[in-house]
């Protein structure tokens, strides 16, 4: 009896050894789409990069503006569009005046659903003025405009005669957030969401020509890219990959809650990365149910 329970032990693991490997992309498919219909909540910890950049936004000087640089396309954006609006959200809870701008035309599309999804959101539960995200007085939508070097040189010395009209083709010029800011002496910090190497291209024409500190949103593929400059003071913090996004989300909503903003938005980086949390739990079963299966096998062969 004994000797039959083990062949019947050791023929388990000799048929998960040929198990059809379709079986296991199915599972796979499973735990990343059942996540992503019905995400379970986890609580990102923002890692050191993260945080920096997040505490500098968060303390800069509040007559300072963020710019958000759109330079992301379509593939991408499951990454990086999280970031964008975090960065929003962040920006328009602190009452931190933003402007959006793109470098590719992409980013024109992208960049104004993402102020569209956050306006609505602030907009929605606002009962004054004040409580409103209004264009032109809290953003400008600066748009897309080439050369790029004409364009990041240019908006150091003035940016209305970079961009005369907004995206949505208002004079910048008439716009009452251009008083408070003309040029890159106005803004705290830049932060290039990229799937490209554009945050460098900021570095070397924006930081080094006019001392503006730069912030980077990449892909996690890139990110190993980026730390040289991250390491080197050059990037004021990175958000890499979804995971980034994620940590980000974080922060913002735990800022406000504690403002008394307990309205809930959807955080698309938190929610995908319980699908991918769930995708590396499984990856990491079948590794070790494997592993065991091997050495079960090759003890019998023995």
């Amino acid at each position: 009896m004994a000797a039959s329970g083990s062949a019947g032990r050791k023929g388990f693991w000799e048929r998960l050894q040929r198990i059809d490997r379709r079986w296991i992309y199915l599972v796979i498919w499973l735990v990343v789409m059942v996540p992503l219909i019905k995400p379970f909540p986890i609580k990102p910890v923002a890692s050191p990069p993260v945080q920096q950049m997040f505490s500098y936004i968060d303390s800069m000087p509040e007559d300072k503006a963020l710019i958000i640089s759109v330079d992301y396309s379509p593939d991408t954006q499951a990454e990086l569009h999280p970031m964008t609006l975090a960065l929003l959200r962040h920006a328009f809870a602190t009452d931190r005046r933003v402007g959006l701008v793109a470098t590719t035309v992409y980013g024109l599309g992208l960049g104004e659903d993402a102020l569209r999804e956050v306006k609505r959101e602030f907009d929605s539960v606002a009962t004054r003025h004040e409580d409103s995200v209004i264009s032109g007085e809290d953003f400008i939508f600066w748009g897309w405009t080439t050369p790029l070097l004409t364009m990041m040189l240019g908006m150091g010395e003035r940016i209305t005669n970079v961009f005369p009209v907004d995206y949505y083709g208002a004079r910048t010029e008439s716009l009452p957030m251009t008083r408070h800011v003309k040029n890159y002496n106005d803004v705290g910090i830049l932060v290039s969401v990229a799937g490209s190497s554009m945050p460098i291209s900021w570095v070397a024409y924006a930081q080094t020509q006019f001392g503006l500190r730069i912030g980077c949103g990449t892909t996690a593929v890139s990110a190993a890219d980026y730390y040289t400059y991250l390491n080197s003071g050059q990037f004021t913090g990175m958000l890499a990959g979804m995971r980034g996004a994620a940590e980000y989300e974080q922060l913002t909503r735990e800022k406000m809650d504690r403002l008394g903003m307990t309205w809930r938005v959807r955080n698309r980086g938190t929610e995908a990365m319980s699908s991918q949390t769930a995708a590396h739990i499984a990856i990491i079963l079948f590794i070790v149910v494997g592993n065991i299966g091997y050495f079960a096998t090759r003890r019998r062969k023995s």
